[in-house]
């Protein structure tokens, strides 16, 4: 029970992350969290394994060089360009404490987007500066850029490929954006980036005030182990180091170190598994359409896609009366009609749409 004397005024004023649902449902078809369908490399797992054998009674190592090193070569960047942490929402986390913290500043950022930005912001007494989506729910860069370019902003923060839409920008339009902030950060945030985005990673030499996170939790099948990383000028690595320090020397377990390694190395596993997750989302887009839903074109492992004579909330339910998860967003309102749907095995997406059929027949 919450005895509100007892906390700092603070918490009385945050508005936590809603996380997807995990349910223990038999024959359960989980598309609702973006999780990679797929299990993680072998060789990660048999890292994993080596590393619960030997050494659990030792702090891990609390620069993680191994893993950045291999995250260095993997980029082409430098280990003193590369910061890792516990999943990329600790690696916003400390971004946001360190790069967005400006007196009478606000943060610019989509509307529609990673609903914990606006979390984030609250945590830390950020300013948010939402700029809407157009009315083909891609981001208005011309927008951002026009408002950054108009006066004092803190920064300003975009997933690309966006989420919940899956509609990636170009690198044109990334670089439009340094070019309108350059007193300030830029944070990129591409977890859903190697199913068909464009990285940013390669401008970090051009640009030192580009911060681009990564998650090993969707294209490397690791989101039991918690691993993110930002890629940046050495000065911006610095500062999150400094947070981390500063709040928790060892984010990332031993576990979690050997196996994010293997799987950054096994190049050809994470190749293979990322294109059938691509392969799948296409053939998932055409039965969706084929059924009657608009779907967004999507460079992420999801889709977000609507049924023009559904209620998306009622869909969503429907979908879980048949064991089949998928993530509806009540909010903001003009998202309301969509699913956001996880793409999964050929089995999956197949019972994903034999439900959906079977619903729409039913005329419930």
């Amino acid at each position: 029970m919450s005895i509100p004397s007892l906390c700092s005024p603070v918490v009385e004023r945050l508005e936590p992350y809603v996380p997807g649902e995990q349910p223990r449902i038999a024959g359960l078809v989980k598309l609702n969290t973006n999780e990679n369908p797929y299990p993680p490399s072998p060789r990660a797992i048999a890292a994993v394994e080596a590393a619960a054998r030997e050494g659990l009674q030792l702090y891990p190592d609390p620069q993680s060089l191994a893993l950045r090193e291999a995250l260095a070569a993997a980029h082409g960047l430098q280990t003193d360009q590369v910061f890792v942490g516990n999943g990329s929402d600790e690696v916003l986390a400390h971004a946001f404490f360190a790069f967005f913290q400006h007196a009478g500043e606000r943060l610019l950022m989509p509307d529609i987007t990673y609903s914990f930005y606006r979390v984030y912001c609250g945590l830390w007494g950020i300013g948010a500066e939402l700029q809407p989506l157009d009315a083909g729910l891609a981001v208005d860069v011309g927008a951002l850029a026009a408002r950054a370019a108009q006066g004092p902003c803190a920064g300003i923060v975009l997933a690309n490929p966006n989420a919940p839409t899956g509609m990636g920008l170009p690198l044109a339009q990334i670089e439009r954006l340094l070019a309108a902030c350059p007193r300030r950060v830029v944070l990129v945030d591409e977890a859903y980036v190697d199913f068909g985005g464009e990285s940013a990673v390669g401008l970090i030499a051009r640009h030192p005030n580009l911060l681009v996170v990564h998650t090993l939790s969707k294209s490397r099948s690791l989101a039991g182990l918690r691993v993110g990383a930002a890629f940046g000028a050495q000065p911006l690595i610095d500062a999150l180091t400094r947070v981390k320090d500063s709040f928790n020397s060892y984010p990332l377990d031993r576990l979690a170190q050997a196996g994010a390694c293997a799987a950054v190395q096994d190049v050809a596993y994470f190749d293979a598994t990322r294109h059938a997750v691509m392969h799948n989302r296409d053939g998932l887009a055409r039965a969706l359409q084929e059924l009657g839903f608009e779907v967004l074109p999507s460079q992420a492992n999801f889709l977000f896609a609507r049924h023009p004579g559904r209620d998306g909330a009622q869909l969503a339910a429907l979908l879980r009366e048949r064991a089949v998860l998928v993530r509806h967003f009540a909010r903001p309102e003009r998202i309301a009609p969509y699913l956001r749907i996880s793409v999964g095995t050929p089995a999956q997406c197949d019972a994903l749409v034999r439900a959906v059929a079977a619903i729409l027949a039913s005329n419930r």
